[in-house]
């Protein structure tokens, strides 16, 4: 293969990656993809798919616990963790078989090495059998993102981890710290919590999950802390100190430093965009705070050479990149797609209970000079949730007065990771209050709450 050339060549093979080789094959161009490890990438081998097939075995498992509130008996109720994990690497490893089989179906070269950039339009790639000398017009970085390591909280594999450790635990935790609770720290702690390690979070900001609406904040606070976890908001993990069988940290809070044993400590503190080793700076590559700086149809500035997903820069998100590479590809061919809007980009969080949000929090909205109405509907108002019995949650919706435009929704609940798409839909659309307030919502079901918190913000709610 050395010296063959393509129209487009992208570098990494998760979801905005893989997407976009599929779209720019399906576009008609000679399309080729390098990946250093895994098809799928991050999100696919250890990232969004894997948490989620843990996490629903700690849901059933939660159930099994309390299926005597469902008028049903299950005695000795236990759990296997090399099981639970071992189900969790078949899931991936399927979906993983399942990338590579649609490069074959697209005619999508697949080229399994680490890339160099040595000069615009040439990638190297250093592969198990030597080197392979590729050109083309148009490359794509896709190359994600890894977990950040501060300094004296670095992970060992035994004692403190970062989510690829949480993944595949070479033990259950008794006693667990989380350090960050944005969505990858949320979500294991609920899973670990739900299967019965005691388990402390350490947010450094004001308050969890602090991209979220302050409201849904609080919610989910007190949900967790109804479940048996201890949440510690404004605190700093200032030290860690490494014995046998335990890991004592030197906690921060307010000024006041204590110090508390814990056999396991998961680091959640952000991730790391991988730029290094691809030759970026001497192409003339801005590069800031580890993320390709680019423009809203994510060029770099170098001619032919684009970036997507977690490499570019937040919303760190699989979505959001798959929608990237599709862009990019087209452009690429031709075409003239719209770019990607952040804020029209869903965050979907999948602990216990489940967050979900698109657009502006109540905060934002006020601070970007709009006149509001807020809508909420809580989940105890709902026949579908009670029936399920999961009344706790809330649905909350935010408005301009004045035109009526969706500005944002925040849900906390069952199934809200689903229920968001309704208005992420809507705001696509450019749909008003009136709009929703028109459309019929079936019966019973949980979106029933995504129509009552919108006639809500209208004083116009029917069950509440």
């Amino acid at each position: 293969m050395a010296g063959q050339s393509f129209d487009m060549i992208v570098i990494g093979a998760g979801p905005g990656g893989y997407v976009s080789a599929i779209r720019g094959a399906q576009l008609g161009l000679k399309v080729a993809i390098v990946e250093r490890e895994h098809m799928g990438g991050i999100c696919l081998n250890w990232g969004c798919i894997p948490t989620k097939a843990l996490l629903r075995s700690s849901e059933v498992f939660h159930l099994m616990q309390n299926a005597k509130a469902y008028g049903l008996k299950a005695e000795t109720v236990d759990y296997d963790l090399d099981a639970v994990v071992k189900r969790s690497r078949g899931v991936a490893k399927q979906l993983n078989a399942g990338v590579g089989h649609l490069m074959k179906k697209n005619k999508v070269t697949v080229v399994m090495g680490e890339a160099t950039l040595p000069a615009p339009g040439k990638v190297t790639v250093k592969t198990a059998k030597g080197g392979e000398e590729l050109t083309a017009r148009n490359i794509v970085l896709a190359t994600g993102a890894r977990a950040r390591e501060l300094p004296g909280l670095e992970a060992d594999g035994e004692q403190v981890w970062t989510y690829k450790h949480a993944l595949q635990p070479p033990h259950m935790p008794k006693k667990l710290l989380v350090i960050g609770s944005g969505a990858i720290g949320i979500e294991f702690a609920s899973f670990y919590n739900t299967l019965g390690a005691e388990t402390t979070v350490v947010e450094v900001m004001d308050r969890i999950l602090p991209v979220e609406d302050a409201e849904i904040s609080a919610f989910a606070k007190k949900a967790f802390e109804k479940q048996g976890m201890t949440i510690r908001e404004g605190c700093m993990v200032k030290q860690l100190d490494r014995a046998k069988g335990k890991v004592t940290a030197h906690l921060d809070q307010g000024g006041k430093v204590t110090k508390e044993d814990f056999d396991t400590v998961i680091s959640a503190v952000g991730i790391v965009g991988n730029t290094e080793g691809l030759g970026l700076e001497d192409l003339g590559v801005k590069v800031e705070k580890t993320h390709v700086v680019t423009d809203s149809h994510c060029r770099t500035g170098v001619e032919g050479l684009y970036a997507i997903g977690d490499l570019a820069g937040a919303p760190w998100l699989a979505h959001k990149a798959s929608h990237e590479g599709v862009m990019v590809a087209e452009l690429i061919a031709g075409g003239d797609p719209h770019a990607v809007d952040p804020a029209a980009i869903a965050g979907c969080t999948y602990c216990q209970p489940q967050i979900a949000s698109v657009g502006l929090t109540e905060a934002q909205a006020k601070e970007a000079g709009h006149e509001i109405k807020v809508g909420r509907f809580p989940f105890i108002g709902n026949g579908k949730a009670i029936a399920l019995g999961e009344p706790e949650g809330i649905i909350k919706t935010i408005f301009d007065a004045k035109t009526g435009a969706l500005l944002g929704a925040h849900m906390v609940g069952a199934e809200v990771t689903e229920l968001i798409q309704g208005y992420i839909v809507a705001r696509q659309l450019e749909t008003t209050e009136e709009d929703l307030m028109n459309t019929v919502f079936p019966h019973p079901t949980l979106s029933e709450m995504m129509h009552e918190s919108v006639l809500d913000a209208f004083d116009r709610v029917i069950h509440m």
